[in-house]
């Protein structure tokens, strides 16, 4: 049996199809991404913009005939931080659901953390018993889970991601030093309330498309690779020092980077 999940994000639409073998197993089949951006303008409007539903509308419709060409007789959908907050949310669910052929469903910012502490403990066995935590950093909302190795101790998701962060505090190409002070210091009020609950000294996994794209970057890729960039392992001296080059660089500078996905330039610095 082929089996399809769809992730719909306010800066992407991910679409994962797998082979089920007879004893559970996964094989991946098609694994893509496309760049609607649905939350264009959200943060300042509270509504989708039309330009974003036009934009990811069309990657339903392009998913909808890959599930088809691909045999995929079991579709998924999951929307996250875009149509939980969105006003207008209907413009978008209703016509995409008529193209996908399945249901939406809307999922709450703790079953997000808890689906992204899911993907990590399962994926990553070396960490099996261990305390680390989670950063999943997306584009309207990052959601931070500790575990202590047995357990989820605390999962929160917090309003903030790439999209929104870079459409409130950059205006400039590039930033300028008082766009980034206001971005550190918008960032550092929505963390401050739980950061100090936070354990040291253990790994802090980092998933979604910030994190995915600073590993390749780090690994200099010609063309994304995922079995290259799950698990690769980046010092925080190396985040810190990307942080910087990035929030230096223009729109189009970063572009040219290897490993950068080209609609991915202009937040990835939020």
């Amino acid at each position: 049996m082929r089996r399809a999940v769809i992730d719909i994000g306010t800066n992407t639409l991910l679409l994962l199809i797998v082979e089920v073998g007879a004893d559970g197993a996964l094989t991946r089949v098609y694994d893509g991404c496309r760049f609607g951006r649905l939350g264009q303008g959200l943060d300042a409007s509270g509504q989708l913009h039309p330009d974003a539903i036009e934009r990811s509308l069309a990657v339903c419709r392009e998913y909808a005939a890959l599930i088809a060409r691909h045999g995929a007789t079991q579709v998924d959908v999951v929307a996250t931080q875009a149509l939980r907050e969105a006003g207008n949310a209907a413009a978008f669910v209703a016509p995409a659901t008529a193209l996908l052929g399945a249901p939406i469903t809307t999922i709450a910012g703790e079953r997000e953390a808890e689906l992204a502490f899911l993907a990590a403990s399962r994926s990553l066995p070396a960490l099996t018993g261990k305390p680390f935590v989670v950063a999943d950093v997306g584009g309207g909302s990052t959601e931070v889970i500790v575990t202590d190795g047995a357990r989820v101790v605390t999962a929160v998701s917090v309003p903030i991601g790439a999209v929104r962060l870079a459409e409130r505090h950059l205006p400039h190409d590039p930033p300028t030093d008082a766009d980034a002070a206001a971005l550190f210091a918008g960032i550092d009020d929505h963390l401050a309330r739980f950061v100090p609950t936070l354990p040291t000294g253990v790994t802090l996994v980092a998933s979604a498309g910030t994190a995915t794209t600073l590993a390749a970057l780090d690994l200099r890729l010609p063309a994304y690779d995922p079995d290259r960039v799950h698990g690769h392992a980046l010092a925080p001296a190396t985040v810190e020092g990307w942080t910087q080059r990035l929030m230096a660089m223009t729109t189009a500078e970063r572009r040219a980077l290897p490993g950068m996905e080209a609609p991915r330039a202009d937040v990835i610095a939020a």
